[in-house]
């Protein structure tokens, strides 16, 4: 029997969904009630991002905020020096409670192309699905020579509940589930950044250490702060109370400190660059030096064997 040939596979569609951005979005905006009492890690990133502003020999008359419910907003009402570098500021975010000004996905950002001169992302582009697309983006609306810094959460990040729950879910039924988000590793945001075409990217790490009660406390402190997860393949089965039980039994067997109290470690990964301009310093080419390092040092170039002194 003959018949046409079957059809080739679909093309892939794109990077893996990671996370569900429409719970994402829900608990945000369950979260924006209280966001302003449970904010301390965003306010943290928020002054940092102005410090970066306000290190930059320039001003910016279009600036764009994405994510932490105000909290950079905030931050300008304390910092005058940094807001009289700003003009005319934007504060969006993926929750439309969240926002000030504009919700925005950062997924799909509806912004003109070299439009804005400063991008600011505080705490919100770790949950997005491709992290280098939203960086595209944001390079694409920076006009040229525009500045982006940023700040998400690193890979230990909350690493004591993650291994809590794990433990916990494997004692109570042999198995265990991923319950606790991906974050992104500390060594890659430069170069992510350079991926997304962004020049003389840096980055580097903020490593905070708050402390609890108890493992329920803090559970409550990530769902205030609209931080708990969202992961596309989260177990469909509600957690039970005897799970966060054990787990915060775990936690404190593992990790308490001597006073009773247990930490949980923030890392925040900070990263900047600029949109390509043709005024930036470039590298030079390997080989193209016109001058010896020991003569630009003042001293005495040995050859291959020789001994020193």
């Amino acid at each position: 029997m003959t018949g046409s040939p079957p059809s080739p596979p679909a093309p892939d569609s794109g990077p893996p969904k990671l996370f569900d951005r429409t719970l994402l979005r829900a608990r945000k905006d369950r979260a924006s009630v209280e966001f302003g009492a449970y904010d301390f890690l965003h306010a943290r990133v928020a002054h940092d991002l102005l410090d970066r502003v306000e290190a930059v020999s320039r001003d910016f008359d279009r600036v764009l905020i994405l994510g932490g419910g105000g909290a950079v907003g905030r931050a300008l009402a304390e910092r005058p020096e940094a807001a009289a570098k700003m003009g005319h500021v934007v504060e969006a975010d993926l929750s439309p409670r969240f926002a000030r000004h504009a919700a925005l996905d950062e997924e799909r950002l509806a912004v003109a192309d070299e439009s804005v001169d400063l991008v600011l992302s505080c705490l919100s582009l770790h949950w997005t699905n491709d992290l280098v697309g939203a960086l595209i983006q944001i390079n694409r609306a920076l006009k040229p020579d525009g500045f982006f810094a940023g700040a998400v959460f690193g890979g230990a990040t909350l690493t004591e509940l993650r291994q809590s729950l794990l433990a916990a879910e494997d004692a109570l039924t042999g198995a265990a589930s991923a319950r606790v988000s991906p974050f992104a590793d500390t060594v890659d945001m430069a170069g992510l950044l350079a991926r997304a075409g962004f020049a003389m990217p840096v980055s580097d790490v903020d490593r905070v250490t708050a402390r609890y009660g108890n493992a329920f406390v803090l559970m409550r402190d990530l769902r205030k702060m609209g931080e708990t997860s969202a992961l596309a393949a989260r177990p469909r089965t509600p957690a039970t109370r005897a799970l966060f039980v054990k787990t915060a039994e775990l936690y404190a067997e593992r990790f308490a400190d001597d006073d009773g109290r247990i930490p949980a470690k923030f890392e925040i990964i900070h990263a900047a660059g600029w949109a390509p301009h043709e005024s930036q310093p470039k590298p030079k080419r390997p080989g193209s030096a016109t001058v010896r390092l020991a003569d630009a040092l003042g001293v005495r170039e040995m050859g291959a064997g020789e001994k020193a002194g």
